[in-house]
C-alpha cells in the first residue's frame, strides 16, 4: 500500500496543470480507441496505449511515481502513431471511407499525443542527462 500512497503522492506533487493534463486528457483521450476497435484508427491507438500501458505500469511502481523516465515508453509509441495517423489523414481514400468518429480521433489522437511528444523529448533528454527524481518522493529516484 506504501507504493500507491507514494504514486499518488507523486501524481498529486506536479503543478495542477499537469495534474489536468495527465488525468483529464490524456488517459482519456489514449483510452477513446478502445471504443473502436473496429477501425484502422481505433486498433492503432489501442496498440500503442498498451504499449505505454505494459511499459509505463511497471516502471510507475518501480520508480514510485512519476519519474522522467515514464517519457521514454511514450517516445517509442506515440512517435509510430503519429506517423500512421498523418499518413491516413493524407490519403484522400482513407478520409472519405471513415466516419466521422474514427477522423475526429485520429486528429484528436494526432494533436494530444503530438504536445505529448512535444514534453516527452524534454523529460526523456533530462533522464538521460541523470535527472532521476521522482517528483514528491523523499530521495526521489
Amino acid at each position: 500500500m506504501d507504493r500507491m500512497n507514494d504514486i499518488w503522492r507523486s501524481l498529486r506533487s506536479l503543478p495542477l496543470w499537469v495534474q489536468i493534463w495527465v488525468v483529464a486528457i490524456l488517459v482519456p483521450v489514449n483510452v477513446l480507441p478502445f471504443f473502436v476497435l473496429d477501425t484502422p484508427v481505433g486498433q492503432a491507438g489501442a496498440v500503442a496505449a498498451l504499449v505505454v500501458l505494459v511499459t509505463n505500469g511497471p516502471l510507475l511502481w518501480m520508480y514510485r511515481g512519476m519519474n522522467k523516465i515514464l517519457s521514454i515508453p511514450h517516445l517509442i509509441a506515440w512517435a509510430p502513431l503519429e506517423i500512421y495517423l498523418l499518413m491516413l489523414l493524407t490519403d484522400s481514400g482513407f478520409r472519405a471511407e471513415a466516419g466521422d468518429v474514427e477522423l475526429g480521433l485520429a486528429v484528436l489522437l494526432l494533436i494530444i499525443n503530438g504536445i505529448s511528444l512535444v514534453f516527452d523529448v524534454i523529460d526523456s533528454a533530462k533522464w538521460m542527462a541523470g535527472d532521476r527524481a521522482t517528483p514528491g518522493i523523499a530521495g526521489g529516484s
